[in-house]
């Protein structure tokens, strides 16, 4: 099957109580032949709930499960509200975390507006900026980018705000924990404002939310699930583990013996974390296994997203913002390698897993210091993960990688501060070529000495 790059987009969940299509929705002939060639007819809950606030011009928050369409939650309304425009500035301005997700969203919105006159442009780091430039430059209805690269576009002077009518922050949480606090307010900053605010995320914390008040006060929070709801269709497990190797040991005893493992996302907590799993596991799955994280260079990651597309990569090692950019619809398995410290990141985590209503399975590994973490997302979810006892071929091991092992950093400024003792005379006598003193005797001094007093300049004669 050919890859569509709006398949991680497609709706995959539609509420029981919710009848409707998107014919009953104001979309417009334009966008239905679209969404019909994809396709798709029905709106989930939170596309159905926002669209009618987003098309009376109302600032949003939405809050929806992962796999629930947010995606074209926003971009159906701001597409029908589009006009068009001689103007060579941007309308519409799309800020996500990764550059996954940057070309995945153009894609999209170039297919949904197969029917329509719009241009659409994506920018993004670690690629070269004058390209960029010369895209946005030659005229854009919608620009998609990273919070880095706009901001050097907009400081520029290439990329012209002064139309723009809607900004839309997708996976807005993921942008304020991860150190994109500053350049969205560099970004808010450059934006008109009566410009439309959207914030789309799977996850929201009270640290989070009083962060968006700083971009917009009156705005409406559109919910169809709690953040810490348990996701359906998803069977959650765990196993007490006590460090990297037994770990390992895990995942390669799974992967080994259920064939049903077709497709897994295997999370790790750091970067260094996902490339010491991958070379432990690399000898045994060779061409089956794949990494992706933000060191790696732009080719090889969209190299690594096809190949777990089309089946080339059984298993793939990841960081959590990276996998926000995976098209990982068709994830059979999760394994949480570590667990995260942050219990709506375990919601979306998991979510990767157990769409379109068929069943997933969401595996963790527990060690000691994770069962703090482990407490806070039962709480959250009202709801335990099951226990499972460790395989009696499981090989358990007591050694630790460097990575585990505590650090030998010192911090700084911490040792013995040595006594000023200020300098005093040289303790020895100095040597005779460095007692010589400046004897330089100026000319009238000496011829006194020659001649008994100083030669004084004759007067010339008038």
């Amino acid at each position: 099957m050919a890859y569509n790059p709006l398949h991680y987009l497609i709706p995959t969940f539609t509420a029981a109580i919710l009848i409707m299509k998107f014919t009953d929705l104001n979309l417009g002939k334009s966008l239905l032949n679209a969404l019909a060639e994809i396709p798709i007819t029905e709106p989930t809950a939170i596309q159905a709930k926002v669209f009618s606030p987003i098309m009376s011009g109302k600032d949003i928050v939405g809050i929806a499960q992962t796999g629930t369409g947010k995606t074209f939650a926003y971009l159906l309304p701001v597409l029908r509200l589009w006009k068009f425009s001689k103007s060579a500035y941007p309308s519409i301005l799309i800020v996500v975390p990764t550059r996954e997700l940057v070309t995945q969203l153009v894609a999209a919105i170039r297919q949904i507006t197969t029917y329509m006159n719009v241009e659409a442009v994506g920018v993004y780091g670690g690629t070269n900026i004058r390209t960029q430039k010369t895209l946005v430059d030659q005229g854009t209805d919608v620009v998609v980018g990273t919070p880095g690269r706009l901001g050097d576009l907009m400081k520029d002077g290439v990329l012209k705000t002064r139309f723009l009518k809607h900004i839309i922050i997708d996976e807005v949480d993921e942008m304020l924990n991860l150190g994109f606090r500053t350049q969205l307010r560099n970004l808010i900053e450059f934006v008109p404002d009566k410009c439309q605010h959207l914030m789309f995320s799977a996850t929201m914390t009270e640290d989070v939310e009083e962060v968006i008040q700083e971009f917009t006060t009156f705005y409406d929070k559109i919910e169809t699930a709690p953040s810490g709801a348990p996701l359906e269709h998803i069977e959650q497990l765990a196993y007490e583990l006590p460090n990297f190797n037994s770990k390992a040991n895990m995942v390669e005893l799974l992967l080994q013996s259920d064939a049903t493992m077709q497709k897994v996302l295997v999370f790790a907590k750091t970067k260094k974390m996902a490339d010491a799993l991958y070379e432990r596991l690399l000898p045994a799955f060779e061409e089956n296994l794949g990494i992706i994280h933000s060191s790696k260079s732009q080719n090889y990651r969209f190299d690594t997203v096809n190949k777990f597309h089309d089946g080339t990569y059984r298993c793939i090692i990841a960081t959590d913002i990276i996998a926000r950019g995976l098209d990982v619809s068709a994830v059979t398995h999760v394994i949480n390698f570590d667990l995260t410290d942050t219990p709506e990141k375990y919601i979306h985590r998991i979510g990767r897993t157990g769409r379109s209503e068929t069943k997933g399975i969401a595996i963790s590994f527990v060690s000691e210091e994770d069962k703090p973490y482990q407490v806070e997302i039962e709480s959250l979810m009202d709801k335990k993960i099951e226990l499972l006892a460790l395989p009696e071929d499981l090989e358990l091991s007591d050694e630790l990688i460097p990575l585990e092992k505590p650090s030998d950093y010192i911090a700084y400024n911490v040792h013995k501060v040595k006594k000023f003792v200020p300098s005093g005379p040289a303790f020895h006598e100095k040597k005779e070529k460095n007692k010589k003193v400046n004897n330089k005797i100026r000319k009238k001094e000496a011829m006194k000495l020659k001649y008994g007093k100083p030669i004084k300049k004759r007067q010339k004669k008038k």
